[in-house]
């Protein structure tokens, strides 16, 4: 039995069973689902649903989500180039004056990516040298989809790379580990492009 069911099980002697085959406790407020459960499946059957009710505290007054959403905009002048773009979305949270929340980053653009990795040069040319052989750039014909353009590595180099991150927001701040920088990967580059920085929170 898993660590979760026996904290699940101590609090089944204070729980009263109804007709459905569903627990329910007076103090506790999310629901737990128990199908994988051995311990509970053979006490009370399978498919059990445990329902708690864990009273949150009051807020006087009302409580509203803010939004904020801006565009970055970047034109890189070589076709591919890794650009540390942290600054410029902490700038944003500092501008939202969001304290608690999340931020969503992601490229607009089929040819670029957003992702989340260290600061580090070396890393970045290993990047450049292992998307180089995943997707080379050339020859250009080795891709049915280079026809009126020559970016077929591009798109897959962003498929591997992701569109976008996720962090969360803490006292104000990005909720990042020591290591952790949000970069910009452009691999079609020499022309404008944007990243949209969406963030929610209160």
């Amino acid at each position: 039995m898993t660590l979760l069911g026996y904290a699940v099980s101590s609090l089944i002697g204070r729980m009263a069973e109804s007709q459905e085959g569903k627990v329910f406790a007076k103090d506790l407020s999310f629901i737990f689902d128990y199908r994988s459960n051995n311990f509970l499946n053979k006490k009370f059957g399978k498919g059990l649903r445990i329902y708690v009710n864990i009273p949150l505290k009051r807020v006087k007054g009302k409580r509203t989500l803010k939004t904020y959403r801006k565009e970055l905009w970047f034109n890189v002048g070589k076709r591919r180039e890794l650009i540390n773009i942290t600054p410029q979305v902490e700038t944003c949270l500092k501008e939202c004056g969001i304290k608690e929340g999340l931020l969503l980053c992601n490229a607009m653009h089929i040819t670029a990516s957003v992702f989340i990795n260290d600061n580090e040069p070396g890393l970045h040319s290993d990047f450049e040298t292992w998307l180089e052989k995943l997707a080379p750039e050339k020859p250009y014909s080795q891709y049915r989809h280079n026809g009126y353009e020559d970016n077929a590595d591009a798109h897959l180099k962003r498929t591997i790379m992701g569109r976008e991150v996720v962090v969360a927001v803490t006292g104000g701040g990005l909720d990042l580990g020591p290591w952790e920088q949000i970069f910009y990967g452009e691999f079609d580059g020499k022309r404008k492009k944007r990243v949209l920085v969406k963030i929610i929170g209160e």
